[in-house]
């Protein structure tokens, strides 16, 4: 349920910041996708930081607070109501850091290798080479800044028994790399990218067969309106 409106809100900023910075290039790609990606993590945060709580309830370290949330909508309750606004907004500076340098990523990426495959609407083969762009424009986007990520994640995760152990982002940092050393900043990295492709290859090829269905729509009708003009003129 998330995703449905994070992608909503993603593909609709990044649309029109490319028509605002008028010329549909690599780089102004890359920008329009770190503005939809600054603007997401606002509601990525609060939604991430309930999915990862949600997960985690009854193991490891929260095994004392077991059950404690009966759906996301649940968690995000009593977190504001014992933590506030803050609270819900919980590694948010991570998740800004994370969101926007990779979703710049992500649509450069993208509009690259459609460009260099070739992606045309009368091309018979477009959707498999949309699904592979798509993949790995996702697996791109997770490698550019997973070690983030992983940072964001331990920071949500604070405090739920009722101790916080990081004082902030970098004190999280150097917790980790002293107890865990580099490998830390790469865990759970298979799983994601082995997820990040099919998630991202139909995210990317529905999104972008719609539109090309939209405006394919759009330009017959012109054309009708046209040549409507054109028999009146006629007459």
């Amino acid at each position: 349920m998330g995703l449905t409106f994070i992608n909503a809100v993603l593909f609709g900023v990044q649309g029109n910041t490319i028509r605002i910075l008028g010329e549909d290039n690599a780089w102004n790609q890359f920008l329009a996708g770190c503005a939809a990606g600054a603007i997401e993590s606002f509601i990525c945060c609060p939604m991430e930081l309930a999915k990862i709580r949600m997960q985690l309830q009854g193991t490891g370290e929260v095994k004392s607070k077991s059950k404690v949330y009966k759906n996301s909508w649940d968690c995000l309750t009593k977190i504001y109501r014992k933590e506030g606004i803050r609270g819900m907004y919980r590694g948010m500076t991570a998740t800004f850091i994370r969101e926007t340098p990779a979703l710049g990523v992500y649509f450069l990426t993208y509009d690259c290798l459609t460009r260099y495959l070739g992606c045309e609407p009368e091309d018979s083969y477009i959707i498999p080479k949309l699904l592979f762009a798509g993949g790995m424009a996702g697996i791109t986007s997770w490698l550019s800044t997973f070690p983030v990520d992983v940072i964001k994640s331990r920071l949500q995760l604070d405090g739920v028994t009722g101790v916080n152990h990081y004082c902030g982002m970098m004190d999280c940092v150097r917790q980790s790399y002293k107890k865990e050393g580099m490998r830390v900043f790469a865990r759970g990295l298979t799983s994601t990218l082995l997820r990040a492709f099919p998630v991202n290859a139909a995210t990317f090829s529905t999104v972008t067969v719609f539109l090309m269905y939209m405006r394919a729509g759009e330009d017959a009708v012109e054309c009708k309106h046209i040549q409507t003009i054109q028999e009146v003129s006629g007459l």
